[in-house]
């Protein structure tokens, strides 16, 4: 019964997340957060382990690593040619690849097929590139595009839970940083 499969698919969410209540349905059918995303996330996404700051910091974005982050653009939209127009500028991890909006749990389709699309031509269609996602600390943004990236095919993705505020708060530098389109 599909209603069945739902309760117990919430219920296996609580019991990993904390308890839901009836009214904050905060996890969609798939297991995307899809609202109150800034929230203490207590466990990685399946097949998307968590990495350390100093881990990070240890490797090489050209050669190591595609970084990427979703923090939103916020107050930013996304142009019909996929060009961003921000309302402010955003700061990132060096060598990170920016995408604004694809942590959502149910992004735009246009933003998501870019996405796909994006991730393909950066990782030259290797689904076994290191990928490491993230956005600030205690947000569910980074957790959900790991979570995409691996039902995407990925199989080498990671999860920087402390997201660009942890990296600043550990002294390391951010730089200005480009949406990608």
């Amino acid at each position: 019964m599909v209603v069945g499969k739902k309760f117990a698919w919430l219920g296996m969410l609580g019991a990993i997340c904390g308890p839901l209540s009836a009214q904050d349905h905060v996890f969609d059918t798939e297991g995307y957060r899809t609202s109150h995303y800034r929230g203490p996330v207590r466990h990685a996404p399946e097949g998307a382990p968590r990495i350390a700051a100093s881990a990070v910091a240890t490797l090489n974005p050209t050669r190591d690593v595609l970084l990427i982050d979703v923090l939103p653009a916020e107050g930013g939209q996304r142009q019909d040619d996929g060009t961003w127009r921000l309302a402010q500028p955003h700061n990132s991890l060096p060598g990170a690849h920016w995408f604004p909006e694809v942590g959502r749990g149910t992004p735009p389709p246009a933003i998501a097929a870019a996405f796909a699309q994006s991730v393909s031509r950066l990782t030259q269609g290797r689904k076994n590139r290191m990928i490491v996602t993230f956005c600030l600390a205690d947000c569910w943004m980074g957790w959900n595009a790991a979570r995409r990236l691996r039902k995407m095919g990925y199989t080498n993705i990671w999860w920087f839970a402390e997201g660009t505020d942890g990296w600043s708060s550990l002294g390391h530098p951010l730089v200005p940083a480009a949406p990608e389109r």
